[in-house]
């Protein structure tokens, strides 16, 4: 592997698809030790392709960690604070937690079959969620937990145009699988992929798990599909609008509006919190917070003239009531929309508060919902 370290002491991870950014120009970052495309003609101009239409996302440094046995639903069960009451072909978001209520990471739990489970994790948590769910196996002697971050590699296909460009290269029927729902089969070729109708960008379009050896074949496959389709070839988007797009959607980002630190209350993620239906590790702390009140909430905001960072203060009348954990100019709507935790009295939408940027003072209101909702 090439050292692409700035420093020369730590070679940087690549994905199965590395040497094809390489070679389709793409700007290439270190992000959490992998070395990744954070854009190709633009972040703006990547932005607004796929919501336009379509684009493909090597997402390929997320990791993967199978779990079997007869007892694999209940040990992600025990780790996970939603109900994960799906069944076969079926996906679950949820937050996992530490006992004292704090996010571990955010998932996504695809149930293959009852003794069969696949976990997707965010990238900079895979060995870090690894080892915190071998260590709090509940069920050792009926689940067994292994990591396959790097067998697998994985792609996603996103925008209104994502399924009719999918279906030129698959026989699964893509119209028969509803969002947060998966189909196996062969796409361009390569056998064995799992197709999920998930992402994370508030478009429709898919996740293309496969096994790494098909990798050159898939992602060339899928940009000559996409040549000529509808509005234009299929857009290649890297990681700078990756974010810009989940932000829109005001999807949750682990690091910044999520973390150790922070409760799926807090994070205004209650709806993947289920008391009720299950123990899971956490939940105690959970069954308190609700009852008392989340002290602080994740709001999203709309901020007048300037464009907000992670990390700016948020003020009512000079004095900090919270902090931005996300921020951007939105390339869909053009206007200034950041994310930040607030005492709870300031989170009904309409609130208006102070986000100091570098400095200057901004008015910011309280926006109820995510910032862009896909028309179609």
């Amino acid at each position: 592997m090439a050292d692409h370290s700035p420093s020369g002491n730590a070679p940087l991870r690549q994905t199965p698809f590395h040497a094809l950014h390489v070679a389709a120009g793409a700007r290439m970052v270190d992000f959490g030790g992998w070395h990744m495309p954070i854009q190709y003609t633009g972040l703006r101009q990547e932005h607004l392709a796929c919501r336009a239409s379509v684009g493909l996302f090597d997402v390929s440094h997320m990791g993967e960690v199978r779990v079997r046995g007869p007892k694999a639903l209940d040990a992600v069960r025990h780790l996970v604070t939603n109900g994960l009451d799906i069944v076969d072909g079926q996906a679950q978001y949820s937050p996992m937690c530490q006992p004292d209520g704090g996010i571990v990471d955010d998932l996504i739990v695809y149930r293959i079959a009852a003794d069969d489970i696949l976990v997707c994790v965010n990238a900079g948590n895979r060995e870090k969620d690894f080892a915190w769910m071998a260590s709090h196996n509940a069920f050792p002697a009926g689940a067994t937990f292994t990591d396959e971050g790097d067998q697998w590699a994985q792609v996603a296909v996103q925008g209104r145009n994502a399924q009719a460009l999918l279906q030129k290269l698959t026989t699964a029927d893509l119209g028969a699988v509803g969002y947060y729902w998966f189909t196996q089969g062969s796409v361009a070729g390569v056998d064995g992929c799992i197709i999920a109708r998930t992402g994370y960008t508030g478009e429709d379009g898919f996740e293309v798990f496969l096994h790494v050896a098909g990798a050159e074949r898939m992602w060339n496959a899928i940009r000559e599909a996409g040549r000529g389709f509808h509005e234009g070839d299929i857009a290649l988007i890297g990681l700078g609008a990756r974010d810009t797009l989940r932000l829109e959607a005001r999807m949750c980002l682990y690091g910044n509006d999520i973390d150790a630190t922070t409760t799926p209350l807090d994070a205004g993620l209650g709806w993947t919190v289920k008391l009720e239906d299950h123990d899971f590790i956490g939940r105690d702390v959970l069954v308190r917070q609700k009852e008392a009140g989340s002290e602080r909430r994740l709001v999203a905001l709309v901020v007048e003239d300037r464009i907000p960072r992670p990390h700016c203060p948020i003020l009512v009348d000079g004095v900090v009531v919270g902090e931005v954990t996300s921020g951007t100019r939105s390339p869909s709507l053009d206007w200034n929309i950041a994310l930040g935790y607030v005492d709870r009295r300031l989170a009904r939408p309409g609130t208006e508060v102070d986000v100091d940027v570098r400095g200057k003072i901004a008015r910011a209101t309280v926006h109820k919902g995510a910032f862009y909702t896909r028309p179609y």
